[in-house]
């Protein structure tokens, strides 16, 4: 049961273990890369009947700008090569799509597919699907913070009148409710700088299996463990008995 009802259910995914599922199968990590991005489409598919409303996924993070050129190269390759592809589907689907982080870095072809989708869909009112895309927790707060200080030395906003809800509204997810829930793949126990903020009371959960193989069927499980567990959001619940005696 839950202890809030919500009429939204937000799922973020660190899609982690592309590479290194490719190399145990004597592949190239570009080559898990690739297999992980046709495996959006089942997850992006699953979520209407497993009632989630909002989908969030961390497709590259400000610090994989470090990987070698060829493997950021194709990345950037197949980012491309999915929007182009998918663009009609989704539209199709009703799926509204954005894309947070920054974009100043990204390729300028890549840049226009990503503005191209999220004008298609703008209209849509299906699953709210959001790619994270040179994102980081702690980049997105500190020009947040930046924005926040640019108001203040203006004279626009009083340093005492600083609040949470101003904070989030300065946030990339600004339109998004909190994540609920927020899956790791591969058997990794790190949220790597994803949605630090909003993540304050989500639920995680961390599969063994490497994305490539995180199948419907998986994020089904996923999602029906979460429905199990009791979100008590800082407070204390009064006995099982006396709840339902209360009723």
């Amino acid at each position: 049961m839950h202890f809030r009802e919500t009429r939204t259910f937000h799922v973020g995914i660190i899609m982690d273990g592309n590479g290194r599922w490719a190399e145990a199968r004597g592949l190239n990590r570009v080559a898990g890369h690739a297999r992980g991005a046709r495996r959006v489409t089942e997850i992006v598919d699953a979520c209407p009947g497993l009632g989630v409303t909002h989908l969030t996924i961390f497709a590259f993070s400000t610090e994989n700008w470090r990987r070698p050129l060829v493997e950021v190269e194709a990345l950037m390759r197949i980012f491309r090569q999915y929007i182009r592809k998918k663009i009609d589907d989704l539209e199709a689907h009703e799926v509204r799509v954005r894309f947070i982080g920054l974009r100043d870095r990204v390729p300028a072809r890549l840049r226009q597919l990503m503005q191209d989708l999220e004008d298609r869909t703008a209209h849509c009112e299906g699953l709210n699907l959001t790619i994270a895309i040179d994102y980081g927790g702690r980049d997105e707060i500190t020009r947040a913070v930046r924005s926040l200080a640019r108001d203040v030395a203006s004279g626009a906003l009083q340093p005492g009148a600083i609040s949470e809800r101003g904070i989030a509204a300065a946030l990339d997810t600004r339109e998004l409710p909190d994540p609920d829930l927020i899956i790791r793949t591969s058997g990794e126990f790190r949220v790597s700088n994803f949605l630090l903020w909003q993540s304050t009371y989500a639920e995680y959960d961390f599969p063994t299996v490497a994305w490539p193989d995180f199948t419907a069927e998986r994020f089904a499980e996923s999602v029906s463990g979460y429905t199990r567990r009791l979100r008590r959001f800082g407070q204390v619940l009064p006995p099982a008995g006396m709840a339902r005696a209360s009723r």
